[in-house]
């Protein structure tokens, strides 16, 4: 994030100014590239099927059960941003999902996206890895 900043020349921003909502905006694409990453570096496949795959991690069910790997292992800090998050009201819902699914994507997208901005990306990856671990 800093190098995007620095590189771009974008300003320095506090943080406590985003909603939980811009950090799950973010945190949501983060999320997702570093997913999309995971599955293409486990081999070439046609797209459809790369498609699939990804977008089994993605959906607001898995990221439920993805929080539920992971909810232990958070600060207070972390568990603090995730609940600012799975709290904020949404004017949109997923269309498959419940809305306990929805709320709990949410406060991880926030939570993903409070971490990058913060500059935090080997947090997130860690906590990737407890998330996809069987």
């Amino acid at each position: 994030m800093n190098f995007i900043k620095s590189y771009m020349n974008l300003p320095e921003t506090d943080i406590r100014t985003y909603s939980p909502l811009t950090l799950a905006f973010i945190g949501d694409v983060v999320y997702d590239l570093i997913i999309r990453t995971i599955v293409v570096e486990k081999g070439n496949a046609p797209v459809n099927k790369l498609h699939k795959k990804v977008s089994s991690l993605v959906k607001a069910p898995a990221q439920m059960e993805f929080f539920h790997k992971i909810e232990g292992e958070l600060t207070e800090e972390e568990l603090g941003i995730y609940k600012r998050g799975r709290n904020a009201k949404s004017f949109t819902s997923a269309k498959n999902a419940s809305i306990t699914e929805y709320r709990t994507a949410t406060g991880l997208e926030a939570l993903i996206g409070y971490l990058y901005l913060t500059d935090q990306f080997p947090r997130i990856l860690e906590l990737v890895k407890l998330g996809l671990d069987e």
